[in-house]
């Protein structure tokens, strides 16, 4: 008999590093009354541009509203070409409605549906409309950012915070959009630059895989602080931390120790392409790589952006973020380990090396955080 519980949660000491930067989820809305009533929504964004959206969110006291904030609308992106919404949190459930790929749906609850054959059981209830499995829809916030005009001379780390942001080849919407980036995918920022025709400020990215400069609006991304990147558990000896991943089981522990302090569901390499078994450490790590058929793991993929890398072999095997599938408990990699994308940045903090915040990539044979990685019974 099918049973609804309540959703798992996989830390067992640590959170998230929290938001040292204020989120604001619709800041429009915080205001919205003290403006014109024919005030449209692209003179919200050339308004925002001018600087005097931050003015105004000084004078209102809302530049100094941080991360204690009410809570973002939880949503779910739709990764795949087609994304099934039931009436009921089955698979055997009648079909109310089929969403394409990208289509942002409002998730009001996260449900564990107890089945001996169901190796991710977690649903989302999608508003008053019906309940999508979890397997192609990544969860995401709407959070909108101030552009940040003090730059630091040397590149900065930053973070999608809203679902998708269309990516252009000039600082302009009449550029070429190029691509997209999407919710939790992380950049390097060079520079700021204001369009001098409207006003808007965008963010200057380089992409050193395709060695291309690409320009998104600065409300889409969260330029990552310094100490956001400070190493988790740093007073740990390096030598008490290791890493245990279970393919059969499809779940992965961080111990210090002989205690666990993180655990997870993951997905692993399949086919032709499994997750090698022996000892590893990660000893290589990069926050953001862009990854395409020579590294990386999606069928005919492209994958900007991907966050939080920590390699453990030489041929490009890691733990990393997922913004393409959400879909863990079963093997689908091409060989990496495919996490949460907050998993992923545990393990990138947590693990040696430690990285410093302005390093792209560091490679420190001998000095990675141990990994112990098992086949158990995993069918082939």
């Amino acid at each position: 008999m099918t049973k609804i519980v309540a959703l798992a949660v996989l830390y067992l000491k640590y959170e998230r590093p929290k938001n040292t930067q204020y989120e604001i989820s619709s800041p429009h809305l915080l205001f919205m009354k003290n403006l014109p009533s024919t005030f449209t929504r692209r003179d919200f964004l050339k308004f925002s541009a001018t600087g005097a959206l931050s003015l105004l969110f000084a004078e209102l006291g809302l530049d100094q509203v941080y991360a204690g904030a009410p809570p973002l609308q939880k949503q779910g992106r739709t990764t795949w070409s087609s994304l099934t919404i039931y009436d009921k949190p089955s698979f055997n459930g009648t079909v109310l409605h089929v969403y394409g790929r990208d289509v942002v749906l409002p998730i009001t609850e996260e449900l564990i549906i107890e089945d001996a054959q169901a190796y991710n059981p977690i649903w989302y209830r999608i508003g008053d409309e019906g309940f999508a499995h979890s397997a192609y829809l990544q969860p995401v916030y709407t959070s909108y950012n101030l552009p940040v005009h003090n730059l630091p001379e040397r590149k900065v780390l930053a973070e999608v915070t809203i679902p998708f942001v269309p990516v252009r080849l000039g600082a302009s919407y009449f550029y070429k959009q190029k691509l997209r980036y999407y919710y939790g995918t992380t950049h390097w920022v060079d520079k700021i630059i204001q369009n001098t025709d409207d006003g808007i400020y965008w963010y200057r990215i380089f992409d050193r895989q395709v060695k291309t400069f690409y320009f998104v609006p600065c409300y889409s991304l969260r330029i990552i602080p310094d100490e956001e990147l400070a190493p988790l558990s740093p007073k740990i000896p390096p030598e008490d931390k290791s890493i245990f991943v279970d393919l059969a089981a499809q779940t992965m522990v961080a111990y210090e120790g002989d205690t666990p302090v993180m655990t997870s569901r993951i997905a692993s390499g399949w086919g032709n392409t499994p997750t090698p078994t022996g000892e590893f450490s990660t000893y290589h790590k990069a926050p953001s790589v862009h990854m395409t058929d020579g590294a990386g793991d999606a069928a005919n993929y492209d994958l900007p952006g991907v966050p939080w890398v920590s390699f453990f072999t030489g041929n490009g095997d890691s733990f990393h973020g997922t913004y393409w599938h959400n879909d863990f408990g079963d093997p689908r990699s091409h060989g990496c380990v495919n996490t949460p994308d907050n998993v992923a940045k545990f393990i990138y903090l947590w693990s040696n090396p430690t990285v410093p915040p302005d390093e792209d990539y560091l490679h420190l044979p001998g000095q990675g955080t141990r990994v112990t990685i098992v086949e158990g019974n995993i069918e082939s």
